[in-house]
């Protein structure tokens, strides 16, 4: 018996001879594709709110200038969307009471939950006119503040005429009060994202960032906290001279050049290492650096996959990624391998 299993298994090796194997190559599914592709300039950002003194009006417009110019039929910003933030609320000991902005102001004003609000304003948009009329850009703008979608809904104020910025039509002065500080936030969902999009006339912003992967559970946070900042202090020389070159260009009349430096490949090779190398070279116990890059990158997948989702039934449009700039090296990447997405090159945009 032992013979004649030893015959039958060299038979089945003759009759399927094993192949070398030849890996599948996903960067040339699309090298034949018929149709138009998608083409995606990701704006790496410095937090506006983190320049200190504040940006002054007009040095952003330059950037704004070059930004137009890509003409972008969608722009996502680095918000957390209306549906998470309902999740959040849902979860507090896992998410902590500070995730998302607070959205009763609106609710209380149109009787909104967050669900609600959010099938109220997709309806809308789905037969959203090619010139809506004030009331109904104030309408909507009340709904996308009661979907915690305060992006979209600046964009919305924007394109109102300024004698038409008023209460009315669901937006009641509490509303209309929010609506008139978001204007002064330091914000570069805001004072580039929300902005650009009421200059080309959009109907919205997206909102693209996710925290449900980063949110990692360790008992001892404390020292979880104090392992990742020890490691990114290792080789931190030179993004020290980077954040000094930055804090020049900031103080400067016009933004563009900072733009230019924060999406200069060198500078974001530099961040990156000490953001990411350091972490993995670090030595520790628990591995806490390592788990924090798990986190991150967790984090940045799904983010990419939120802005695959908002062109999804759109292919070949123009989209503009206003993210920080840490998450820029991680969305070229990723979305760059995504069929039929053309990642466009930041520093030629902003020449």
């Amino acid at each position: 018996m032992q013979q004649r299993a030893w015959w039958w298994a060299a038979l089945a090796a003759l009759a399927f001879p094993v192949a070398a194997s030849t890996p599948v190559d996903l960067g040339t599914l699309d090298r034949d594709m018929t149709g138009p592709r998608t083409q995606v300039l990701v704006l790496g950002s410095v937090h506006l709110s983190e320049i200190e003194g504040g940006v002054a009006p007009g040095t952003l417009a330059p950037l704004l200038d070059r930004l137009a110019a890509f003409k972008p039929d969608i722009i996502t910003v680095e918000n957390i969307s209306g549906e998470q933030c309902d999740l959040v609320a849902r979860h507090p000991s896992v998410y902590g009471p500070d995730t998302c902005a607070e959205s009763d102001t609106a609710r209380i004003a149109t009787g909104l939950q967050i669900p609600a609000a959010i099938e109220r304003v997709n309806a809308t948009l789905a037969s959203w006119p090619a010139s809506p009329t004030p009331g109904q850009r104030r309408q909507l703008a009340a709904w996308m503040l009661a979907a915690n979608d305060r992006p979209s809904a600046y964009a919305q104020w924007l394109q109102l005429p300024a004698d038409e910025r008023h209460a009315g039509d669901g937006l009641d002065t509490n509303l209309v009060a929010l609506l008139q500080t978001i204007a002064t936030r330091q914000n570069e969902s805001y004072q580039i994202a929300a902005q650009l999009a009421a200059r080309l006339g959009l109907s919205r912003v997206h909102a693209i960032d996710d925290h449900t992967g980063d949110n990692i559970q360790i008992k001892d946070r404390k020292a979880f906290g104090a392992s990742v900042e020890a490691a990114w202090k290792a080789g931190r020389s030179e993004l020290e001279k980077n954040i000094a070159i930055e804090d020049g260009l900031a103080k400067q009349a016009d933004l563009l050049p900072l733009y230019r430096f924060l999406n200069a490949p060198e500078r974001l090779n530099v961040l990156t290492d000490v953001n990411v190398g350091a972490s993995l070279r670090a030595t520790s116990r628990e591995h806490y650096p390592q788990i924090w890059v798990s986190g991150w990158e967790i984090r940045n997948l799904r983010m990419v996959a939120n802005i695959l989702e908002t062109f999804r039934e759109r292919p070949g449009v123009r989209v503009l990624s206003v993210v920080g700039a840490s998450h820029k090296p991680y969305f070229d990447h990723w979305l760059g391998q995504m069929q039929g997405v053309q990642i466009v090159d930041a520093e030629q945009a902003l020449r």
